[in-house]
């Protein structure tokens, strides 16, 4: 992609990595299609990381304005769904 992963400097690397590998999920959630656990497990790590909620929906947000994909959306609808099932966004 063309755009940056919104990211804390005060984050270690490793959590870094966790919070690209959960905005990494979104935006194959839109373009392929991805497991539904694998999604949640994902953002469950970028909770543990970003336990605020004005810092999740300020990260999410830069991330969506960057790239067009709404990880808001995205874990709405995988709490919908049922274990095991794919997720493609539309």
């Amino acid at each position: 992609m063309e755009y940056q992963y919104p990211i804390d400097h005060n984050w270690s690397t490793e959590e870094i990595i966790d919070v690209i590998k959960f905005f990494e999920k979104v935006e194959l959630a839109y373009e392929k299609g991805v497991d539904r656990d694998d999604l949640l497990n994902a953002y469950r790590r970028f909770k543990e990381i970003v336990p605020s909620k004005a810092e999740e929906k300020k990260l999410c947000s830069e991330f969506e304005e960057m790239s067009g994909y709404s990880p808001y959306k995205t874990v709405k609808r995988v709490k919908e769904e049922l274990s095991g099932e794919r997720i493609k966004m539309g």
